[in-house]
């Protein structure tokens, strides 16, 4: 698959608040070093979503969030078990999450804090953590390969969880359905631009690095370069949002020549109808 013009990588965030300093865009052209769109901007959520509407309109580009795009299904037969008038399918359930959440800029807090606080880990207080983690199959496969995927949608605790940029992101689907191809949940067109979800620990490994966090400039040429990527030649050390968004936008780039990158195995309609999948799992 090599029709798209440019990978784009996007280090989400689902914090509080309009703007966010852990946004970060890179995009990989050609054969060319990633570089970093509007460096040291400090970016809100929603100029992400008219950022991308604009860019997608122009050329066709391969957008990757790192964000989970629906919380597991599969496993439970449901997204928040016990839960009345909750749909059973992903493009439905972006418009729930849209339709309980009151914050700013897109952000998904009151849905967790308060709409379904009970399906969310916040802390000892809530009980035993085992309880809340649950995963989707894409994550099972990642795992059965070694990619260690180790946070879930409903643990929203701590520097590392994903629960708080995933439903945010919900709400961003929801108002990207029907103006550009979201994959799996939508085929793969033959032309145009796409978004898919990324996991970032995937691109950093795909570099043949151990999956921490790259937080100086020398460490973030040498894994582009493994990754078959001319080195970016920053000035200054990245941030860990900066590096995680250039690695994946040539990691992206690299997948997305290979010849399962948009028909994994194990990804049957109902995963993708419900779940989804992570582009970069095959």
């Amino acid at each position: 698959m090599t029709r798209f013009a440019s990978t784009v990588a996007i280090d989400w965030s689902g914090a509080k608040g309009k703007q966010h300093k852990g946004i970060a865009i890179a995009e990989a052209r050609g054969d060319g070093a990633p570089r970093l769109v509007r460096p040291g901007h400090i970016w809100a959520r929603q100029e992400v979503l008219d950022w991308l509407l604009d860019r997608a309109a122009a050329e066709p580009t391969l957008f990757g969030f790192d964000f989970s795009f629906a919380p597991p299904f599969v496993e439970r037969g449901a997204y928040l078990p016990g839960e009345g008038g909750v749909p059973d399918n992903a493009r439905a359930f972006w418009t729930y999450v849209e339709a309980q959440s009151d914050d700013e800029d897109l952000g998904a807090a009151s849905f967790l804090e308060q709409v379904h606080r009970r399906h969310f880990y916040f802390g000892i207080a809530d009980g035993v953590k085992a309880d809340f983690v649950h995963f989707r199959r894409c994550d099972a496969a990642l795992n059965a390969q070694g990619g260690r995927k180790t946070a879930s949608a409903y643990d929203a605790i701590g520097a590392a969880q994903v629960a708080k940029a995933s439903f945010a992101g919900m709400r961003m689907l929801h108002r990207l359905s029907g103006k550009i191809a979201i994959w799996p949940f939508d085929l793969l067109p033959t032309e145009g631009s796409a978004v898919v979800e990324i996991y970032t620990r995937i691109a950093i490994r795909s570099a043949g690095l151990p999956g921490k966090k790259i937080r100086t400039a020398a460490e973030l040429d040498g894994a582009l370069v493994a990754l078959g990527s001319p080195p970016a030649g920053l000035q200054h050390d990245p941030t860990d949002h900066q590096s995680d968004a250039l690695i994946s936008a040539a990691a992206m780039r690299v997948h997305a020549r290979h010849p399962k990158a948009f028909a994994p195995a194990a990804l049957t309609p109902e995963i993708a109808r419900t779940e989804g999948w992570t582009f970069g799992v095959v």
